[in-house]
């Protein structure tokens, strides 16, 4: 979310966001705050520090760290707050591990994802510090119903086809086996599953492994539905079958990333919807089954749009889930 107001922007997300309300990340408060060192900060019995470069594991916490951690703190307070009495669902949402291992470097510079004990590693502490994460909301809003956790995996697409670059920039390491890929996304699933939340991934970047990500035991798939291809079809069409929740991103996250597709005043919620009622018709689904399996969310994250954008976004994600299920769109 745009701002660097944790309140005010929990606030925004429980008025507007009613159905599956989320923990705020809020970028713009700088290092710590950012996806890759949040999720960094989640890990247990690991830690980092900015350099440079960008975030690097070391041996013991630094000052960036701890603040990090101090942005968490009162990240967590404001959800406590804005929470109150809250009693429905709740997302919360971090890097997954091949995010994680092909953004953080290890001590002597190069990329996590170039050591395999290293990735095996960050799995491991990424699994428990989920799941600690999850109790420790849980606590704070005890209250909700149910705990969705989103493991964001954006890079993933690029580390299957070994497109990561090495830390110098000059070369690009070796591509992850599917079989490697779904163990380590697995593992932090099944603890997040294991902690009594729902588990899901998330990726915006096209050619998302959605069969991969079924696999490793997600219950819920994020996707931009703006990148999706006639031959995703089956794949997404096998998830539904195996009752997968789908989280389409239907509403653009910036008014100037898909300008045809932002929501304005003037623009209709039937075109918004439209992706989703397309290609709920070419997989020949029940139309009455859309709305119980297909949530309506932005295409990826609003830190880069402007307050009144987030709010009209975040709206138009509820007026579209409405249509959906009153079967106007």
């Amino acid at each position: 979310m745009p701002g660097s107001d944790a309140l005010e922007a929990c606030r925004l997300v429980f008025g507007e966001f009613t159905g599956l309300p989320h923990l705020p990340e809020l970028p713009a408060r700088g290092p710590g705050a950012d996806m890759l060192g949040r999720g960094a900060l989640l890990l247990t019995d690991l830690h980092v520090d900015l350099q440079p470069a960008g975030w690097r594991l070391v041996q013991r916490p630094g000052h960036d760290e701890q603040r990090g951690r101090g942005l968490l703190a009162r990240d967590l307070d404001a959800l406590e707050e804005a929470a109150a009495g809250y009693g429905g669902r709740l997302k919360l949402q971090a890097p997954g591990p091949w995010t994680l291992a092909a953004g953080l470097e290890l001590p002597r510079g190069d990329r996590a994802l170039s050591d395999p004990g290293a990735v095996f590693d960050l799995s491991e502490s990424l699994a428990d510090g989920l799941a600690a994460h999850v109790e420790a909301v849980r606590r704070r809003v005890p209250g909700v119903s149910e705990i969705y956790v989103q493991v964001d995996e954006p890079s993933l697409p690029a580390v299957l086809a070994g497109r990561v670059p090495t830390a110098s920039g000059f070369g690009a390491l070796a591509a992850v086996e599917e079989q490697a890929a779904r163990v380590g996304l697995g593992r932090v699933l099944a603890s997040v599953a294991d902690a009594g939340a729902v588990p899901g991934v998330h990726c915006c970047g096209a050619g998302a492994p959605v069969p991969l990500f079924v696999a490793a035991g997600a219950r819920f798939v994020s996707l931009d539905a703006g990148l999706l291809r006639l031959d995703d079809d089956d794949a997404i069409g096998s998830a539904v079958d195996a009752g997968v929740l789908l989280m389409l991103g239907l509403v653009a996250s910036g008014p100037n990333e898909a300008p045809n597709e932002a929501p304005n005043e003037m623009s209709s919620v039937a075109s918004t919807v439209e992706p989703a009622v397309a290609l709920w018709r070419r997989l020949g689904f029940d139309p009455q089954r859309l709305a119980e399996v297909v949530a309506v969310t932005p295409t990826c994250g609003l830190a880069g749009a402007d307050q009144s954008y987030a709010r009209l976004a975040l709206r138009r994600c509820r007026e579209a889930a409405r249509a959906l299920s009153e079967g106007t769109a």
